[in-house]
């Protein structure tokens, strides 16, 4: 059964529970929900840079301001 939603009409608020309410949705369906194989890589690269020291891992407060800073 297919519903239809306007989010256009919905507030800001709102928006963001229906995408919670998504996202915990999907979670708890994750093993039907196959990882792509590039997805894979790219964390093994990513996974070696750290290992190797030329990257470091940030925790989402600071990856944002870093984000924002390079944006100015």
């Amino acid at each position: 059964m297919k519903s239809s939603i306007d989010i256009t009409q919905l507030s800001k608020e709102e928006k963001l529970q229906v995408m919670e309410a998504i996202w915990e949705d999907l979670a708890r369906e994750e093993d039907s929900v196959p990882s792509p194989q590039w997805h894979a890589e790219v964390l093994q690269e990513t996974e070696g840079r750290v290992k190797a020291g030329q990257e470091k891992i940030l925790d989402w407060k600071e990856a944002k301001n870093d984000l924002r800073t390079r944006r100015e």
